[in-house]
Parts: C-alpha cells; sequence; structure tokens
C-alpha cells in the first residue's frame, strides 16, 4: 500500500476531512454551550382565564434548563401541558433571547360526575372549577356522545327557556334530562330529538302557560307522552301517589360515578288516577 501514492494522498485527504468536521463540531458545541446566548424571556400568549403568573414562574425556573440553543422544546412543552387546565402547548424560539410559549386551555363544559371536567372537546381533565357546570353521567366511553347530545338538547330545550341541570346516559344507551327547575325528562334509546322537540312544542304552547310544574315528563309513549305534576298534601290527609314511584334510585359505575337509574313507563290505572295528577298529551 506504500508504493500506491495516489492511496495515500486519498487516505490523507479524509483524514484532514474528518478532522475539519470534528473540530467544527466541538467549536460550534463550545459556542452554543457558553453563556453568551442566555434565555431571558418567556413569552405566555393564549386566551388565559386559569393559568396565572405564578405557574408560568414555576415552570420556567422548574424545568426551562440551558441557554437559547440547549434549551429542550420537547421537555418544556411537557412541563407546561402538566397545568391542570392546559389543553395543547405550543413553543418558539425567537432570536436572540426569547421563549415564545402559547398556550390553549380547556374550556369546561359540565362535570363529569364527581371525578372531573369535560370540556367542549368532549375531552375529560382534571382541574378545580367554581363554575355553575351541569353534571354528566354514563359509561366511561360515552363522554363524547355525551357532550355532543348535552349540545343538542340543549338547543331544543332552551326554546322552552329549559336548562339541562343533569344529563345521564345509561349503560344500555338510554338518555334522562334533569332541568334546573327540577323536572325529570325521560328519553328512552331511540329518536329522542324527535321526542324532545314533540314535548317541547306542546309544553311551550299549554303546560307553560298553566302555570303548572311539572316534576317529571316520560316522553317513551309510541304515541305521546306522561308528565306529573307534584302531589298536594293537605294537612292530616295521607295521599297515595297516582303512578309508580318515579324517585330515582342511584347506581353505582365502575369508575366511582352515580348516575340516576332510568324506569319504565307507568302503567295508568283506571278509577284511581285523577286528571290532574297525569297529563297524557296524543300526539
Amino acid at each position: 500500500m506504500w508504493d500506491k501514492p495516489t492511496l495515500l494522498n486519498w487516505i490523507a485527504n479524509l483524514l484532514f476531512a474528518v478532522s475539519v468536521v470534528v473540530m467544527l463540531y466541538a467549536a460550534l458545541f463550545a459556542v452554543v454551550h457558553l453563556p453568551i446566548f442566555p434565555l431571558r424571556e418567556v413569552k405566555v400568549d393564549g386566551e388565559l382565564s386559569h393559568v396565572n403568573r405564578e405557574q408560568v414562574k414555576l415552570i420556567v425556573a422548574k424545568h426551562l434548563k440551558g441557554n437559547f440553543f440547549t434549551l429542550d422544546l420537547v421537555k418544556a412543552r411537557n412541563a407546561f401541558e402538566k397545568l391542570p387546565w392546559a389543553r395543547n402547548v405550543s413553543l418558539r424560539r425567537r432570536w436572540p433571547d426569547t421563549l415564545e410559549v402559547v398556550i390553549e386551555e380547556h374550556q369546561a363544559l359540565a362535570r363529569w360526575g364527581t371525578i372531573a371536567l369535560v370540556n367542549t372537546h368532549g375531552e375529560l381533565f382534571h382541574a378545580a372549577s367554581g363554575g355553575d357546570l351541569p353534571m354528566f353521567y354514563g359509561p366511561a366511553d360515552g363522554v363524547i356522545e355525551v357532550a355532543s347530545q348535552y349540545g343538542e338538547f340543549s338547543k331544543i330545550l332552551k326554546t322552552a327557556n329549559l336548562n339541562i341541570a343533569n344529563l345521564a346516559l345509561t349503560p344500555r344507551r338510554a338518555w334522562e334530562i334533569t332541568t334546573t327547575d327540577g323536572m325529570v325528562v325521560e328519553l328512552g334509546r331511540v329518536e329522542m330529538q324527535p321526542r324532545l322537540e314533540k314535548f317541547v312544542s306542546v309544553y311551550s304552547r299549554t303546560i307553560a302557560g298553566l302555570n303548572m310544574k311539572v316534576t317529571y315528563a316520560d316522553l317513551r309513549y309510541p304515541n305521546g307522552f306522561a308528565v306529573r305534576k307534584p302531589v298536594q298534601i293537605k294537612a292530616g290527609e295521607q295521599v297515595q301517589p297516582a303512578v309508580e314511584d318515579k324517585s330515582l334510585d342511584t347506581t353505582t359505575l365502575k369508575d366511582g360515578v352515580f348516575k340516576p337509574s332510568i324506569s319504565k313507563p307507568s302503567i295508568l290505572k283506571p278509577g284511581k288516577t285523577k286528571p290532574t295528577d297525569i297529563i297524557k298529551q296524543q300526539t
């Protein structure tokens, strides 16, 4: 090999090139780790209602290590995403000494039992909220379904000035609504929106005009629905309910969430039920 000058020149050139690259890399590594490129400013943007200055300062002090070049953006983003109200976080370096952080907060839609909150995307998150939010109940895989139906049901009920306090979905996919004024509405498992629209139409035209409080509405009848008003009990009298007891039992779900159980339509007994107790609207 030593008698081949061309090969020797090629090896020498290769070794020289490798040494130059190594030297450049070492120089660049040394330069970017010098304290002459500190991260002087962290700018946080976004419509923030729950993420506060103290939380940001704590993350900066604890997790943002390195200078402008050596800061690990992945670790920094993960640190910001651990904030209870942070849904999405994006980070970007801005020359020469700024880190820009954009935070998208969760928008709370309801409470999922007593264990979490539900955002407007149908996602669960764990945070503290003192807001007056409706309560959702259902199986663990039904969060998106309940959140979606809540929007549809709310639009229909608002035409009759009714608002949802509780919305429950059973494992059998049957729906039950409790309004803010205490009325329980049984929707069943099929044709929920048409049933609710029909009920709201009749409610707005007749029941609401009668200034009569309704405590229970069963929309699961094929040709109509039944409603019930509170039983008036006079002093010294004992009044038997006109229909089977509609009080809600509680059933414990596997994840610790409690939900109201849904009963079957009651059977009206001729001669024992007063017209003022039950109103059945034929459609």
